[in-house]
């Protein structure tokens, strides 16, 4: 008599499946189109905010430096992320079955890993910049230069495309036992959870890519702020005034950012069924919803460049429409 493994077991059951369910919307019939149109106004919201604050930059030489320059690229992101999550989510809020087809899901996989990846290597490159600015004011411009911003954007987004792309590539390689995921977006996590095969691959490529993603850049945030209150508390007041006006926005969406991606990251790993249904969808849903809003909201009213370009477009924008 032959003696089969449990693996083998397993790849005998594994089904090629031709969608995925996400089991964790709740029965919304009498409320779905009001929560369509309240999500409807924040990706509204999210898309006017961002692309107001890209044309201003991009039309205004005289924010065509460092600083801004990684904003327009923070921006960008935002964009992308918000196109990656918000219309299959409004698809699904008035749907009453709620399956993504499998292509469309590894789609949104990689729409939202991506934008993640490139969120914190452009938060990681805005700390850089600030670190230069403040500790070496004089040499500023020439470590810098236009160029050198050019190259940290493209290598951002880049690194950020290669590297989940191959994440994307090797959880799509898998077979399957099963298609439901715990959740209301397409989460790799889940994906591979449910694999028959043998997926140390996908462990040792996933330590790869967490070594890349999460502990350089923070490295360099560590560095890049621990040189900065260095400076400051060894300078005069006025300086440290200076600091805490162009790093605060900036710590202010690390945190926040942070904070969305830690509680998805713990609620998908460990059990969070002790907190309610409603608030673990909100919150494994808050770097991809608050931050592309937080953001722009945070630098348009933070930094007076911008806040006072966005007044000029407004006045202009109103003269012109009265006049018509």
């Amino acid at each position: 008599m032959s003696l089969v493994s449990e693996g083998e077991v397993m790849l005998l059951n594994s089904t090629n499946f031709s969608y995925f369910i996400l089991a964790a919307y709740s029965d919304t019939r009498h409320f779905k189109h009001l929560i369509f149109l309240l999500i409807l106004c924040l990706y509204v919201l999210i898309i006017v905010s961002n692309l107001l604050l890209i044309v201003v930059i991009c039309m205004n030489r005289s924010l065509h430096e460092p600083m801004y320059l990684f904003l327009c690229s923070l921006f960008v992101g935002e964009l992308w992320g918000s196109t990656g999550l918000f219309p299959l989510l409004l698809i699904q809020v008035l749907s009453d079955i709620h399956s993504v087809p499998v292509p469309l899901c590894f789609l949104q996989v990689f729409f939202i890993y991506s934008y993640a990846c490139v969120e914190i290597f452009n938060l990681a490159a805005m700390s850089y910049d600030r670190y230069q600015a403040i500790c070496y004011p004089l040499q500023y411009n020439t470590h810098m230069s236009f160029k050198k911003v050019a190259v940290f954007v493209t290598v951002s987004w880049l690194l950020a495309f290669l590297i989940v792309f191959g994440t994307t590539f090797l959880s799509s390689s898998l077979q399957l036992c099963g298609n439901i995921i715990n959740n209301v977006l397409c989460v790799n996590y889940y994906i591979v959870k449910q694999s028959c095969g043998d997926i140390s691959v996908n462990n040792i490529y996933g330590l790869f890519a967490t070594f890349l993603t999460i502990l350089v850049p923070l490295s360099l945030i560590l560095f890049t702020y621990v040189r900065i209150f260095k400076v400051c508390f060894s300078g005069s007041k006025q300086t440290r005034q200076k600091a805490l006006s162009t790093c605060s926005p900036h710590l202010a969406s690390l945190i926040n950012f942070s904070f969305g991606v830690c509680f998805e990251i713990v609620q998908s790993r460990f059990d969070m069924s002790n907190v309610p249904k409603i608030l673990r969808i909100f919150l494994s849903l808050y770097f991809l919803t608050c931050q592309p809003l937080f953001n722009p909201m945070m630098y348009g009213l933070k930094l007076s460049k911008i806040r006072q370009l966005c007044k000029n477009y407004f006045l202009t924008c109103r003269k012109f429409l009265c006049s018509v």
